[in-house]
C-alpha cells in the first residue's frame, strides 16, 4: 500500500510542478525590488534584564563536523517546562543528551544519541540531531513525550512513512517515549517510532514539534501533535515545488494524534478536522503549506490564542505568519510578500496584478536581510529569524502583550505588539531590545554569548516568563526584569536663557549672529588642523560643566535640502577642541561621518553608535531632511555610558551609544561645513565645577 501511494503522489507532485502558478517566462511582467522592506526595526529604549540560569556541558557532533558553524560549546536548542507542575525544566542538544534542569543545575535525563546509535548523526546541517522535545499534555499521568532526531538514510533500512524526496539523504524520525516514572528526574521506560520523513538535503529537516497549550482536555486540538517540516533545502532548486504540493509532507505544518491509528503506518491518527482530510491525492496530516523552513512556532497564551510561526527566508524575508487551518505562506512561488524567481539567484519581484486569486497568506511581521552593495548573491548573508512568543506572564508588565523573538545569528532582540500582528494588513512595526545584565550593564547578545555568531532561541516557562538561549557557549539566561535604556534622574542643575553671545566661544566668532532666542551658525565652517572633527560649533560657558546631563533643544539647518551632506551636531562632554563627544544630525545616512554619534579623543572621530552598519554603510534613519525646526534630545548617563539621542519627542531613541571615554564636560552646537542655527537651548543634570 505505501509503495503504491508514494508512486500516485509522485505523479501529483510532476503534474504540480508543470502546473505552477508562476513561471520564469510570466516573471518578466513582474519589477525586480531592490529593498523589499526599506523600514528597519525601530530602536527601542526598552531593554530585557537577563540572569544566568544554566551553564551546559560542552558536546560534540557525530560525525566530526566540517562546517564551522556546527561547532559550538552546546548545541542545545530549546528550553521548555515539564507539564507536571514540578517546575522541572528540559533542555534538549542536538548532540545527543536531552537535559532537566532542577535549581538552574542540568543533569542527563535521557541519552537519545545512545537510544539510535549507529544511526542517529549530528554532525552535518545546522538542524541535524537530537532537536526538539515535545511532552504530552498528560505526561503526569501518562509518562508520554516526543522527541525527533535524524538518521543517514544510506545507515538503515528503514523507509519513511509518507513520500520522500527523490534522493533521499537523511530521515527525520519522530518518536514517542513512555516513561515509567514520570516524576523520575532520569528516564526509564520505552519508545516507539511513530513518524518517519525523507529530505534530500541536510537542512530544513523536522525543526520542531509541540502541543497546543491552548487546548483543553475534550477539546478537538487536545493532545494534537503540530510538526514543522521543512523543503529539505529543495525548494528553491528547478523543477521542486514540494512545499506546494499537498501530496507530500515537506514545507508543511502538519497535525497528527500520536494516540491515534488511521494514518498509512498505523502509529498516529490523523485528525478529523484537519484541513485536508478526504481530498483525493492530499495528505490529510497536513495543517498549513508553502514553507522553505518553518523553524518555531508558539501559540499566544492569551488574546485571542493566535499560533505564530518564524519562518526563515530564502533571498531576503524573515517572517512571522500567524497561522490558521489551510494557510499556504506561499513559498516557492512567493518569499514573504514578494514573488520569487528561481532562475534569478538574486532579487525578488513584485506580486502579479492577479496575485489575490493564489490565495497565499503573507507575514505578519517581517524584516529583510539588507545586503551590502556587490554582495555575492549566492552567500550566506547570516540571518535568520528565531521565532518566539508572546509575553503573557505576570512578572514584566511592560512586556505583556509583546511578540519576543529575534535573529538567530546575529542575536538581535526584536518585538512587535500582538495586537498590530493583522492578517491581511500592514505589517507590525518590528522594535529592536536591549539586553543588560542584572547589574545594569548594557550588553549585546553577542557579548552575552562570546561570539559574533548567537545561535539565539527562545523558551518559556509555564508562568509565561521568558528564557534565551545560546549555543555558542551553552548558556540559558531567563529574563528577570525590563530596563530602559539611559533612563533614571540625571540630576537637578538646570541651566536655561542660554540665548546671547556672552553665553558662547566660538571657534571663530566672526561666523556666528546671535538673534533673539537664537543661535545662528551664519557662515559655513573650514577644515582646521589636527585630527578630523567638526569644522565650527560654539561652547555653551553659562554655567557648570556637566556630567551626567540631559540636553534640549531646537535646530535647523538652513543649508538648502538639495546639499547632500547638511548637517548640524550637538556637543557634548567637550574637554578641548580635541577632545569631546558629538551627535551628527544629518540628511542622509550612508558614509561613516554622517548620521551617528562620534568622540574625538586626540585622534579623528571614532563612530560609537550603535546602529551604524559598516558591512552595509548605513546608519540610523536620516535625522534632518528638510530646513524646518526639530528638537533634539540627548541624554547621557556617565556612570553606565549610556547615551541617547531622540528626535521630535519620540519615545524611541534615534541613536545609542555606550562608551566613558569623558566622565564630564561642557556642551555646544555647531556644524562640519553647513550653515543652521539653535533655540532654546537648556541643559539639565549633575554639576561637577569647572
Amino acid at each position: 500500500m505505501t509503495k503504491f501511494r508514494w508512486c500516485l503522489l509522485t505523479v501529483v507532485a510532476v503534474l504540480a510542478a508543470l502546473i505552477m502558478p508562476q513561471t520564469a517566462a510570466q516573471a518578466d511582467d513582474l519589477q525586480p525590488v531592490k529593498d523589499p522592506i526599506p523600514e528597519r526595526p525601530i530602536t527601542s529604549d526598552l531593554g530585557l534584564v537577563l540572569q544566568e540560569y544554566a551553564q551546559f556541558p560542552k558536546s560534540e557532533p557525530t560525525p566530526a563536523p566540517v562546517d564551522p558553524r556546527l561547532v559550538r560549546w552546546a548545541r542545545i536548542n530549546y528550553i521548555g517546562e515539564v507539564p507536571d507542575g514540578s517546575g522541572r525544566m528540559y533542555v534538549p542538544d542536538l548532540n545527543g543528551n536531552m537535559y532537566i534542569v532542577k535549581n538552574g543545575q542540568p543533569h542527563v535525563y535521557l541519552d537519545v544519541k545512545a537510544a539510535f546509535d549507529p544511526y542517529f548523526f549530528s554532525g552535518r546541517g545546522l538542524g541535524q540531531g537530537f532537536g526538539i522535545v515535545a511532552f504530552d499534555p498528560d505526561f503526569k499521568k501518562n509518562g508520554k513525550f516526543y522527541t525527533v532526531h535524524s538518521e543517514l538514510a544510506s545507515s538503515t533500512t528503514k523507509v519513511p512513512d509518507l513520500t520522500p524526496q527523490p534522493n533521499t539523504i537523511y530521515h527525520g524520525v519522530i518518536d514517542e517515549w513512555t516513561a515509567d516514572d514520570p516524576s523520575a528526574d532520569t528516564f526509564h521506560g520505552t519508545h516507539r517510532e511513530v513518524l518517519r520523513l525523507g529530505f534530500a538535503g541536510q537542512i530544513h529537516g523536522i525543526q520542531e514539534i509541540g502541543f497546543n497549550p491552548n487546548a483543553r482536555p475534550g477539546s478537538k486540538d487536545y493532545g494534537k501533535l503540530y510538526v514543522a517540516a521543512g523543503d529539505g533545502g529543495q525548494g528553491q532548486a528547478a523543477g521542486n515545488n514540494d512545499p506546494q504540493n499537498l501530496g507530500v509532507p515537506q514545507g508543511k505544518l502538519l497535525r497528527i494524534d500520536p494516540h491515534g491509528n488511521n494514518s498509512a503506518n498505523g502509529k498516529y491518527g490523523i485528525p478529523a478536522d484537519n484541513p485536508f482530510v478526504g481530498k483525493p491525492g492530499d495528505l490529510g496530516e497536513i495543517y498549513a503549506y508553502g514553507f522553505r523552513d518553518p523553524h518555531r512556532f508558539g501559540w499566544d497564551t492569551g488574546g485571542s490564542h493566535q499560533l505564530f510561526l518564524g519562518h526563515i527566508g530564502e533571498h531576503t524575508i524573515e517572517g512571522v505568519w500567524d497561522i490558521r487551518a489551510g494557510d499556504n505562506a506561499g513559498w516557492p512561488n512567493r518569499e514573504g510578500p514578494f514573488s520569487f524567481v528561481k532562475n534569478d539567484r538574486c532579487d525578488l519581484y513584485t506580486l502579479p496584478a492577479d496575485d489575490a486569486k493564489y490565495g497565499y497568506d503573507y507575514p505578519v511581521a517581517a524584516y529583510d536581510h539588507d545586503p551590502p552593495a556587490g554582495w555575492n548573491c549566492s552567500s550566506d548573508i547570516g540571518k535568520a529569524i528565531s521565532g518566539g512568543y508572546v509575553y503573557r506572564g505576570h512578572k514584566l508588565p511592560e512586556l505583556y502583550g509583546k511578540y519576543i523573538f529575534g535573529d538567530l545569528v546575529d542575536g538581535s532582540v526584536y518585538y512587535t505588539e500582538q495586537s498590530q500582528m493583522r492578517r491581511g494588513g500592514p505589517r507590525a512595526p518590528i522594535h529592536q531590545l536591549q539586553t543588560f545584565d542584572t547589574n545594569g550593564n548594557r550588553l549585546t547578545m553577542q557579548q552575552f554569548a562570546g561570539d559574533k555568531r548567537v545561535d539565539l532561541r527562545f523558551g518559556r516557562d509555564s508562568h509565561g516568563e521568558l528564557y534565551m538561549i545560546s549555543k555558542a557557549n551553552g548558556k540559558i539566561w531567563k529574563v528577570v526584569g525590563t530596563k530602559h535604556f539611559a533612563s533614571g534622574p540625571v540630576g537637578h542643575t538646570h541651566v536655561g536663557g542660554t540665548a546671547g553671545a556672552k553665553n558662547w566661544a566660538p571657534i571663530t566668532p566672526s561666523k556666528w549672529k546671535f538673534e533673539g532666542n537664537q543661535v545662528i551658525l551664519a557662515e559655513a565652517g573650514e577644515q582646521r588642523p589636527g585630527p578630523r572633527r567638526p569644522f565650527e560649533y560654539a561652547v555653551l560657558t553659562k554655567g557648570p560643566k556637566f556630567g551626567t546631563e540631559r540636553i534640549d533643544a531646537d535646530v535647523r539647518i538652513d543649508t538648502p535640502t538639495d546639499i547632500s551632506n547638511r548637517d548640524v551636531i550637538i556637543v557634548f562632554g567637550y574637554q578641548s577642541d580635541t577632545q569631546f563627544y558629538y551627535a551628527h544630525l544629518s540628511q542622509s545616512n550612508d558614509i561613516y561621518p554622517h548620521n551617528g554619534i562620534f568622540v574625538v579623543n586626540n585622534a579623528d572621530r571614532l563612530r560609537i553608535e550603535d546602529q551604524w552598519d559598516p558591512l552595509r554603510s548605513r546608519g540610523a534613519d536620516p535625522s534632518i531632511t528638510d530646513m524646518n525646526w526639530h528638537h533634539v534630545t540627548i541624554i547621557r548617563h556617565v556612570d553606565t555610558g549610556e547615551i541617547a539621542v531622540y528626535l521630535d519627542h519620540s519615545k524611541n531613541p534615534r541613536m545609542t551609544a555606550v562608551d566613558k571615554t569623558f566622565a564630564s564636560g561642557r556642551v555646544g552646537f555647531g556644524s562640519f561645513d553647513n550653515i543652521g542655527r539653535v533655540r532654546n537651548f537648556q541643559v539639565t543634570g549633575t554639576a561637577v565645577g569647572d
